[in-house]
C-alpha cells in the first residue's frame, strides 16, 4: 500500500486499529478502573482513532485519485489513437 494511505510506524491495518479501539472503548465505558488505567486506555485510544483516521485519508486519497483519472479525458484517450 502506498504511503499516503499506510500510516507510518504503526504496524496496524485498519481492521486491526478499528477492533482495538472498539475493545478499548468497551472497556473504558465499562468502568471500574483506576483513574490512571482510564487515562492510558483513553491514551491508547485516541492514538487508535488516529491511525484509522490516517488510514481512512488515505483511502479517501486513492479514491480521489483513481476518480479523478477515470474522468480526466486525457486519462481516457487511446494513446494509439491520431488526432484529427
Amino acid at each position: 500500500m502506498s504511503e499516503q494511505a499506510e500510516p507510518s510506524n504503526v504496524g496496524l491495518t485498519y481492521e486491526e486499529a478499528r477492533a482495538e479501539l472498539a475493545r478499548v472503548v468497551e472497556r473504558l465505558e465499562s468502568g471500574g478502573g483506576t483513574l490512571e488505567e482510564s487515562l492510558a486506555l483513553w491514551e491508547r485510544g485516541e492514538h487508535l482513532a488516529d491511525v484509522c483516521q490516517r488510514w481512512l485519508d488515505g483511502a479517501r486519497t486513492r479514491l480521489d485519485a483513481a476518480r479523478d483519472a477515470r474522468t480526466t479525458p486525457h486519462a481516457r484517450a487511446d494513446p494509439q489513437a491520431k488526432s484529427i
